[in-house]
């Protein structure tokens, strides 16, 4: 089956030229999303996904009516790949059903590997430069290594429970526990130097 998807970024936008162009590429269906692409909220993306089958075609007007950014795209078109649904845009003359447009998908797939990569390469660098200065990633510790020796040392009582232990550091059980486990080497002994 050969299935559209239009798109307009707003309520007051008009998809009929989109609507013709589906119709005259031989669309047997065609979904029409009112929403802006930033919005994850798709309904009738999601449920053209879910209507397709393999051998399916599904054509889009222009390459920007269906993914949100290249990345997503890219998703998309993947998707589209590993379910053997072909793909079509009309205004970039893209069609996955020839060779030249699987040559296409491959290029652009091609580029948004090496933005990711661009990506992961900079964020490396970003994070190394950061710890060169002295500066460590993550979330703040809930409890400093006194602290923790300071609880092991609490729970050397066996009338004091964990989860008294946790509310006096003002912590969850499990964070607690997650500290405790990490934590075996600490000396109860050491809590005062």
């Amino acid at each position: 089956m050969i299935i559209g998807y239009a798109r307009v970024s707003t309520t007051d936008q008009n998809c009929d030229y989109q609507i013709d162009e589906l119709t005259k590429s031989g669309c047997e269906k065609i979904f029409i999303e009112k929403a802006s692409a930033k919005t994850k909220d798709r309904p009738e993306l999601t449920r053209l996904l879910d209507s397709l089958r393999q051998d399916d075609i599904v054509v889009v007007y222009k390459l920007d009516r269906l993914g949100r950014s290249l990345k997503d795209l890219i998703t998309l078109l993947e998707m589209f790949k590993s379910n053997g649904v072909q793909f079509k845009s009309l205004s970039e003359n893209i069609d996955t059903t020839t060779s030249t447009g699987k040559l296409v998908f491959n290029v652009i797939g091609a580029i948004a590997e090496f933005e990711r990569d661009i990506i992961v390469e900079r964020t490396k660098a970003g994070l190394k430069a950061a710890r060169a200065r002295g500066r460590k990633g993550g979330r703040k510790q809930k409890l400093t290594d006194k602290q923790i020796k300071l609880a092991k040392s609490m729970l050397q009582d066996p009338s004091v429970q964990k989860s008294d232990v946790a509310k006096h550091f003002n912590i969850s059980r499990p964070t607690l526990n997650r500290y405790l486990d990490a934590a075996p080497d600490l000396e109860q002994e050491s809590l005062f130097k």
